[in-house]
């Protein structure tokens, strides 16, 4: 090939992978979710060729009520769309509308150890506090599946998915070894770090979709009635003065959500409400986060709402899904000695 002609060939982009389960909370995706994920997926897709699905089987572990998980599916992949996420640019799909996810599982599985499962953190957790079935024992397996079908380059972790995203390099180095290369081994990308978002009722404790106090969560949802009602029964600490300090973890994360929604520092918000008390402090805060989070809910009304366009999205990235994952499976197969149908 000439020098122009491979300056003429388009660059392969480093292959992105990441989901979310279709959430059991009464609110849906939080703006933790917003801030520590589908922020940095959306800024992503530009630069990267990024696959995000939604994990539907992964979310049958704890038997959720069918109706529930069917619309809680297509609420996440709105979401998705409504956060900023292109379909035109990332493919988007549910993880069941791909058979070669639980198939390429059934393969890693003939490569995991019964120790490596048991260690998993999350397993351990979960299996104390009541009895485990085989699929959350497999979890990580079936995780792993999720990230070699695409021969993914890099997979954004937190630090709760660290482990088990190792499983996954090891399964991957395991199959490698035995059949010669055919998955990618994926390496952790770390996106920008954004600020952790705290309950508004107990600054403590991350802020979560599953919380049995509905005042501690604001989620993509919301009203701009609930958001400003939220935020004026958001907990504060002693004192008056708007100021973050490790003895206040209440105001510091009041100041570090006015950052979120509007860029200023924490010493700009610090210096922007020095002789201000929380009144309005709150007041100008709750009308930062309606301002960012009414776009988000108003276009997710509009996608939910159209139900065949968002089928037709999620048609074609389960098309594109498969294409890529059955390329992989196939490959897997051929080399574990699966007799392919024409030769049968």
């Amino acid at each position: 090939m000439s020098t122009q002609a491979q300056k003429e060939q388009p660059t392969k982009r480093p292959i992105i992978f990441s989901g979310m389960q279709p959430t059991s909370g009464a609110g849906g995706l939080t703006i933790g979710n917003y801030i520590g994920a589908l922020k940095n997926w959306v800024e992503l897709q530009n630069d990267y060729d990024c696959i995000y699905f939604i994990a539907d089987l992964h979310a049958l572990t704890i038997r959720p009520e069918p109706a529930a998980l069917r619309k809680q599916t297509l609420d996440v992949a709105a979401m998705y769309i409504a956060s900023g996420i292109d379909p035109d640019k990332s493919v988007i799909f549910a993880q069941s509308h791909v058979p070669a996810h639980a198939q390429c599982a059934w393969l890693l599985n003939c490569f995991a150890s019964m120790g490596e499962c048991q260690k998993m953190t999350q397993f351990k957790e979960k299996s104390e506090k009541h009895s485990a079935s085989v699929g959350l024992f497999t979890y990580p397996v079936l995780q792993a599946a999720d990230i070699l079908l695409y021969q993914t380059n890099l997979v954004p972790v937190g630090a709760d998915q660290k482990q088990h995203l190792e499983l996954s390099r090891n399964l991957a180095e395991r199959f490698n070894h035995y059949y010669s290369d055919t998955f990618t081994v994926p390496e952790v990308f770390i996106p920008k770090v954004g600020a952790r978002v705290m309950s508004l009722q107990d600054p403590t404790k991350k802020m979560s979709k599953s919380d049995e106090n509905p005042k501690a969560t604001i989620f993509l949802t919301d009203s701009a009635d609930e958001i400003r009602n939220k935020i004026k029964r958001a907990v504060t600490d002693s004192g008056t003065d708007i100021r973050a300090a490790e003895d206040r973890p209440a105001v510091t994360n009041l100041i570090e959500l006015y950052g979120i929604a509007t860029g200023y520092t924490q010493a700009e918000t610090e210096a922007q409400f020095e002789s201000k008390g929380y009144a309005e402090f709150k007041s100008a805060l709750a009308d930062a986060m309606v301002a960012m989070v009414e776009p988000i809910s108003k276009r997710y009304q509009e996608i939910r709402n159209d139900k065949a366009a968002l089928n037709a999205i999620l048609k074609k990235g389960a098309e594109e899904a498969n294409r890529r994952a059955t390329r992989t499976l196939r490959k897997a197969y051929k080399k574990m000695g699966m007799v392919e149908l024409e030769n049968v």
